[in-house]
């Protein structure tokens, strides 16, 4: 990447991290990693199986202990916590499909977006009609994102464990988004989707691209992420191997030995 455009983006950044070093004991599974994502882009990241990828994802959000620094909106995050990044808008989903297995899957987008629909205790006791108002507001609400994510109104009061997987994917990038989302991370959205689910996977993350949302997606399908992605960083033993758009990847000598031409 040359510096004009690197300066560029980091201009425009809503997320940017710099300098990620995350170690467990004697192991080191991030080492001085930094990038940025802008709105209205996808980020990609890319590397083998134990590349730290999703050890990247965990220094972001402040999960793991860490070294380096987080801007969300150009502030330095750094210190905040977890679930107070997420409610500043970084949010993330897992390699696990991340529901509540006991509720439906219209039950599960409403606790999603509760925080933006709730009652004061003295609505709630005083006012019961308000509440009740306010709930049905909160499922019309939950019922429209599930449409967004093209989650077919047929699953909506079935428990999440009984609508097919393509569908389970797309429910947790949905809760992820929930209400109010900048930034969404994403690790590996397309693990076990093949044909049709995955191309509705990649059609909603464009659209979400298209709502100037920042995306980062960790992702072992090359063909998905090298067809969607704007900028791909790869990680290769858990350092920055190679940065550049999709096309610059695919020729990187160095990005096709660490995928095909290394022995193990």
């Amino acid at each position: 990447m040359h510096a004009e455009q690197s300066q560029r983006s980091d201009a425009n950044a809503v997320l940017r991290v710099e300098g990620l070093t995350v170690q467990y004991g004697a192991l080191v599974a991030l080492h001085n990693v930094s990038w940025s994502a802008s709105a209205d882009q996808i980020l990609g990241i890319i590397g083998p199986n134990g590349a730290g990828k999703s050890s990247c994802f965990a220094a972001v959000t402040n999960a793991v202990d860490r070294r380096g620094r987080v801007f969300l909106d150009k502030i330095d995050v750094s210190s905040v916590r977890t679930f107070d990044l997420a409610s500043r808008g970084l949010r993330r989903t897992f390699q696990q499909n991340s529901f509540f297995g006991e509720l439906t899957v219209l039950q599960n987008a409403v606790s999603a977006i509760v925080r933006d629909y709730s009652t004061s205790l003295s609505t709630s006791l005083l006012m019961p009609w308000r509440e009740a108002a306010t709930r049905r507001q909160a499922e019309l609400a939950a019922a429209e994102l599930l449409d967004y994510f093209g989650i077919a109104s047929q699953y909506l009061h079935q428990l999440p464990g009984d609508i097919p997987y393509g569908v389970q994917r797309l429910l947790s990038v949905a809760l992820a988004y929930g209400t109010g989302a900048k930034v969404l991370l994403l690790d590996e959205p397309a693990a076990g989707l093949s044909g049709g689910d995955m191309k509705k996977l990649a059609d909603v993350l464009i659209s979400l691209r298209r709502r100037k949302l920042a995306l980062v997606v960790i992702e072992h399908h090359m063909d998905l992420i090298m067809s969607i992605a704007d900028h791909i960083v790869m990680i290769d033993q858990g350092a920055m191997l190679a940065t550049g758009t999709p096309a610059e990847i695919q020729r990187d000598p160095r990005v096709v030995e660490a995928y095909l031409g290394r022995d193990e």
